[in-house]
Formats: C-alpha cells, sequence, structure tokens
C-alpha cells in the first residue's frame, strides 16, 4: 500500500518587525504572545488554524528538504550541535564551544507541534541562581553560567509515538505456600526441638495475550545534552502543545534533532516493552511472576517532531565544558557541576584550625 503524502513543510523563517519601533518582536513566555524588548508593544500569536496531527511513520521516514526555522543556522565547533535562531550568537550553550556559520546541506522531518515557554528569562535565571547556591564547594564559574551569552533559550527536539500493540507471552506463575519446617536450636545450654512455617513457591506454566494502546510515547531527539540530565527534567506538560507556528520560535532558538526518527521508533518500543512485561505479570496473576518470552505486534504506528522549551548554558571550568539546563515549562534545573579544589582547601584548613582551637581550650582550661 502507498504510504500517504505528507503535508508541505511550513514556509521558510519569518520576522516579526513592532508595528511601534521596528525592533524585532519575540514571543513571551507564559503570555502567548509577542513582545518587543524594546518598547513592550505586544501581538497575540494567532489562533492555529489546523491541529495537532499525528503522522504515519512512514512519511517520518521519508526525509524532506529541511525547513529552516529561523534566519540565521549555526554549527557548534566543539559538539556539533546544530542551532537555528534569529539573531547571531558566538558560543554554544551547550558546550560554550565557538559557534560558526552552518552551510551543510540537511534534510529534516518538519515540526508538528511545539511546547511554548512558560518559564520567562527573569524566572530561570533565579530558578537557575538558587539551584547554584545549594552546590556545595561549586566554583564560581558556574555561579556566572546565567550570563546572556551562555544562557539562552532554547527548544529540544523530540520525538513522540502512538502504537497499537498486541503481546504474546510465555511464562510461569508462582503461588505460594507454607509448610512447618523441624529445627534444633540452643535454650540455657541445652538442645531443644522447634517448628517454624516457611513459605514456598509453586511454579505453573503460563501464556497468554495482551494488549494496549500507547499514546504519545516522549523520546528524547538529541545526543547534545545527558539522556539522563533530560530525562530528569520530566514531566513536561504536553496537554499545553500548540501547532508548530514561527511565532513560537521569535527570540528563541531550536535545536535540530540527531537521534533519526527510525532510531526513535526503536528508543520508543524498548519503553514500551517495560510497559507491556508489566501487563504480562498482571495477566499471568499468581503471587510471583516469570516472564520468559514476549512477542509484540505493532500497528497503527504513528509519530510527531514535537519542540520542548529549556533554558540551557555552559560554562568552562577546569579544562572542560558544564552543562546546565532549565525546564521551560516547570522551571526544573538539572545540571552538571565541579567541586572547587580552592573551596576545598579552604574549608578543610578552616577546619583543622577550629579542631586546634578546641584542643589548645581544652588543654588550657579543662
Amino acid at each position: 500500500m502507498t504510504a500517504p503524502t505528507p503535508p508541505p513543510p511550513p514556509a521558510g523563517p519569518r520576522e516579526f518587525p513592532c508595528g511601534a519601533c521596528g525592533a524585532r518582536l519575540e514571543f513571551a513566555a507564559g503570555a502567548d504572545r509577542m513582545r518587543c524588548p524594546y518598547c513592550g508593544s505586544e501581538e497575540r500569536v494567532p489562533t492555529a488554524t489546523r491541529q495537532i496531527r499525528e503522522h504515519d511513520v512512514r512519511s517520518l521516514f521519508t526525509l524532506r528538504p529541511a525547513t529552516q526555522v529561523a534566519e540565521y543556522r549555526f554549527v557548534c565547533r566543539g559538539c556539533g550541535a546544530h542551532v537555528q535562531g534569529d539573531h547571531l550568537a558566538g558560543s554554544c550553550q551547550f558546550c560554550a564551544a565557538p559557534l560558526v556559520t552552518d552551510t551543510s546541506e540537511d534534510t529534516q522531518v518538519v515540526p508538528e507541534a511545539v511546547l511554548p515557554f512558560a518559564v520567562d528569562r527573569p524566572a530561570a535565571r533565579e530558578a537557575l541562581g538558587t539551584w547554584a547556591r545549594s552546590r556545595w564547594f561549586a566554583p564560581g564559574s558556574l555561579k556566572r553560567v546565567n550570563e546572556a551569552e551562555r544562557f539562552r533559550s532554547t527548544y529540544l527536539p523530540h520525538w513522540t509515538f502512538d502504537a497499537q500493540t498486541v503481546s504474546q507471552y510465555r511464562g510461569q506463575r508462582g503461588e505460594h505456600y507454607w509448610v512447618t519446617e523441624t529445627y534444633t536450636t540452643q535454650q540455657d545450654g541445652k538442645t531443644v526441638t522447634q517448628t517454624r512455617q516457611v513459605r514456598r513457591t509453586r511454579w505453573y506454566p503460563a501464556s497468554g495475550r495482551v494488549s494496549r494502546f500507547f499514546d504519545d510515547v516522549l523520546v528524547n531527539g538529541t545526543t547534545r545534552l545527558a539522556p539522563e540530565r533530560v530525562e530528569k527534567l520530566r514531566p513536561w506538560p504536553l496537554e499545553g502543545a500548540r501547532p508548530y507556528a514561527h511565532e513560537y520560535l521569535a527570540g528563541h532558538e531550536a535545536l535540530r534533532y540527531d537521534v533519526e526518527p527510525e532510531q526513535g521508533l526503536e528508543n520508543a518500543k524498548q519503553v514500551m516493552a517495560g510497559t507491556i512485561e508489566q501487563d504480562c505479570r498482571r495477566d499471568i496473576g499468581g503471587d510471583e511472576q516469570r516472564v520468559a518470552s514476549v512477542s509484540t505486534a505493532y500497528s497503527r504506528v504513528t509519530g510527531k517532531l514535537v519542540l520542548l522549551p529549556v533554558w540551557a548554558g555552559a560554562y568552562l571550568h577546569g579544562g572542560r565544558s558544564w552543562q546546565v539546563v532549565v525546564n521551560g515549562c516547570t522551571g526544573e534545573v538539572q545540571g552538571e557541576r565541579p567541586y572547587s579544589a580552592v573551596k576545598i582547601t579552604a574549608a578543610v584548613l578552616v577546619a583543622i584550625a577550629l579542631i586546634a582551637l578546641a584542643v589548645f581550650l581544652f588543654l588550657q582550661y579543662g
């Protein structure tokens, strides 16, 4: 059967001049409107004329000419990140290495949805500052990560997948029973015989079928941030996602995905597998379960590319870069931190001095 023809990609990058002063408007976090950073004039983001659509995965696997979502395209000389934005930038927010103009040819899936920023720069800087102050023995460079050039609003690419699954399983059901066991022990120097109840398990063969529909299984689409760090930024309020429109990216940047949709689907299947195994265990029942094998058939598999908001920054310390990211919807902070040898040494010396003082006072007046 011929795969459905995908919708045409949206038009290229647009400029949004301020009607009052001519400067570029920027999407204002949490306001559903664009705002001029100079004169404060505002314009509402137009109401979407379409719904967010799920696409047959075959259309995701058929790459289309790249859609440039912003005027400028950069590539990082350090980590290789491809970033698009409507303003010039000199360093990468993910590794602090220099950015250069990206002139490469590219093919990519068009974003279908975007989760707009709800946390603005002051709130993100406050969250980051609170987090930084709680890092004991952190170097001073960590506290400077929220400087404008190092700390920028960026949309991270994610895949979401839907699928109907039917799984055949084989395993064992364990049922507990109790037996009386006789044993000897020493009491008051004498050997005595006692009994106790011991739990045992009988195992019975089990097999069956379970089915489940998965909706919006979320998969990280970039390797530029450590997967465990991106995972800890969850949860994302995906119910607030909007059909993709250039207005949401005005004044912000977007990271190009490097996890291709084929790999994204395989990663999603691994996520589904954990839930399917739990379904199998519930279906087996009993007191314990063993799952020997699971064979899953997938149908109605669809997916889409979604852009999720973060405030990202990187700083250099000890000859390497360290990342910090803030969830652009919830304010959750995740990041790396080195330890300052100077601060640790100073703390140790202070501790030694206090101990020496206490010993001296004890010997003098104790």
